[in-house]
C-alpha cells in the first residue's frame, strides 16, 4: 500500500510540475529550458525531462534559438497551437454564437444566429446543437482533433455538475447542459457563467495575462462580473459569485423591475435596455436627432447598433445617452474598486462595442466615487475581445483545463 501511495504521490507531483511548465511556456513563449528552470526553481534536468514529455505529447514545439549572449544558443520552446481544437458556444439572451479555435484561441470557424430562448428553450438548444454539429463535421473534414467544448451562459451555474441553475434574463432553470451536449457530441463539455468565462479569456489570452487581481464586467442585456483574486477565479461559497448586476444601487428604486424580480438593481440603470430607454425619452420630447431618419431608412427598431451609428455620425443625443449610461456603470465600477482594490477593471460584452462613448464617463465616475488611494491605482479598460469575450471564454475554460491536466492529451 505504501508503494502504491508513493507512486501516486510521484505521479501527482509530476503532473503538477508538467502543468506548471506548460503554463509558463503558454504565458512567456518563446522561452528556453534554462529560463524555465529559473522561473520554476526546478533543476535543469527535471525541466528538460518535463519539456521532453510535453514535446512527445505534441503540446509544445521547438521554435528556434536564442542567439543572444555568450555560449551555445538556447533552443526556444512555445505552445503548439495545432495540438488540438476547441468548440466554444455562447448563449446570449437573443442569439447563439459558436466558434472553433486552435489551442491558442485563434478562430478558424464561426457562426452566429439570432434566437428567442425565452420563448422556446428546447428549440434554442436544438438550434445550438445543430450549429455545434456543423462545426464538428467541418473541423473533422480538415483533420482537426477536438479537445472539448465550452459553453458560456448568463446566470448562475453549478460548474461541477454542469447545470445552469437560474438565468433571470433567459427565464431558464436547472438546465443540464453538460449531459445534453456531451451525449450529443461525445466531447468533454464544460459549462461556465458568461462573465466568468470572459474573465478566464482575458487571463489566458488577453489584457490580464500577467494580472493577479482584476474584475471583468460583462455588459449587455444584463451585467455580470468575473472576479480574479490572487490569480484565481473567485467563485464564492456555492460557485455563484459575480452577480454584480443585481446589486441594489439606488436608495429609492425606480419602477423598473429587474428580471430577477427586485427593484433598484444596478443593471436596470446600466444595461442596453437602459440606453434604449434614455434615447426613447429624448425622442419623445422631440430632441433633435438623426435617429428617426436612420430607423426609417433601415426599417429598424431602436437598438444599440443604430444608436452607435448615430453617435459615430456626431448625433449629440445618442452620445449623451451613452454618456449617461457610462455614469451609471461607473457608480457600480466605483463600488467594485472600493471593495476589491483590483489592478484592472475590464469592460466587455455586447455594450463594449460602444466603449469609446461609455469609457470616459465610467472613468470619470470611478475617479469621483472611489476612494482616492484606491481609485488612482486602478486601470479601467476595454476587453481585448469586445463582444466576443464570453465566446472566447468558452474556449478558454477548455484550454485552461488542458493546461491543468496535460497528461489527458495523448502522446504522438
Amino acid at each position: 500500500m505504501m508503494t502504491n501511495k508513493n507512486t501516486a504521490d510521484q505521479a501527482f507531483v509530476r503532473e503538477t510540475n508538467l502543468s506548471l511548465v506548460l503554463r509558463l511556456i503558454h504565458n512567456q513563449a518563446p522561452v528556453s529550458r534554462a529560463q524555465l528552470a529559473v522561473m520554476t526553481g526546478l533543476n535543469k534536468s527535471t525541466v528538460s525531462s518535463l519539456v521532453d514529455e510535453l514535446l512527445a505529447r505534441n503540446l509544445v514545439h521547438e521554435t528556434g534559438s536564442n542567439m543572444g549572449g555568450a555560449g551555445r544558443p538556447a533552443t526556444l520552446i512555445e505552445v503548439n497551437p495545432q495540438v488540438g481544437y476547441v468548440v466554444g458556444v455562447e448563449l446570449g439572451v437573443d442569439f447563439v454564437s459558436v466558434a472553433v479555435t486552435d489551442f491558442l484561441g485563434n478562430i478558424v470557424w464561426r457562426r452566429r444566429e439570432d434566437a428567442e430562448p425565452s420563448e422556446d428553450q428546447d428549440k434554442m438548444i436544438q438550434q445550438t446543437l445543430h450549429i455545434v454539429k456543423e462545426a464538428l463535421t467541418t473541423g473533422r473534414r480538415k483533420g482537426y482533433h477536438f479537445l472539448g467544448m465550452g459553453l458560456a451562459t448568463p446566470g448562475t451555474v453549478d460548474v461541477n455538475k454542469g447545470i445552469l441553475i437560474f438565468a433571470p434574463n433567459l427565464h431558464w432553470r436547472n438546465v443540464p447542459f453538460v449531459k445534453i451536449f456531451s451525449e450529443q457530441t461525445k466531447l468533454n463539455v464544460f459549462v461556465e457563467n458568461d462573465a466568468n468565462s470572459a474573465a478566464i479569456a482575458e487571463h489566458l489570452f488577453g489584457a490580464a495575462r500577467q494580472c493577479q487581481n482584476f474584475i471583468f464586467v460583462f455588459a449587455g442585456v444584463g451585467i455580470g462580473g468575473g472576479l480574479f483574486l490572487n490569480g484565481k477565479l473567485y467563485r464564492g461559497k456555492n460557485g455563484y459569485a459575480g452577480e454584480i448586476g443585481h446589486s441594489p444601487i439606488m436608495a429609492e428604486p425606480s419602477h423598473n423591475v429587474c428580471h430577477c424580480g427586485n427593484r433598484g438593481c444596478w443593471e436596470t440603470y446600466a444595461n442596453q435596455y437602459s440606453i434604449i430607454q434614455r434615447m426613447q425619452a429624448r425622442l419623445e420630447v422631440k430632441r433633435s436627432s438623426i435617429i428617426p431618419k436612420l430607423m426609417a431608412e433601415q426599417n429598424s427598431p431602436l437598438n444599440i447598433p443604430l444608436i452607435k451609428q448615430a453617435a459615430d455620425a456626431g448625433d449629440v443625443e445618442s452620445i449623451d445617452s451613452f454618456k449617461e449610461a457610462g455614469h451609471a456603470m461607473g457608480q457600480g465600477f466605483a463600488s467594485l474598486v472600493n471593495i476589491f482594490n483590483p489592478e484592472k477593471v475590464i469592460l466587455g460584452g455586447p455594450l463594449s462595442t460602444a466603449g469609446e462613448y461609455l469609457l470616459p464617463a465610467i472613468k470619470e465616475t470611478v475617479r469621483r466615487y472611489s476612494m482616492h488611494e484606491i481609485g488612482q491605482q486602478v486601470e479601467v479598460q476595454l476587453s481585448t475581445f469586445g463582444p466576443d469575450a464570453s465566446l472566447i471564454g468558452a474556449i478558454a475554460i477548455v484550454v485552461d483545463d488542458a493546461l491543468s491536466h496535460p497528461i489527458t492529451i495523448g502522446r504522438r
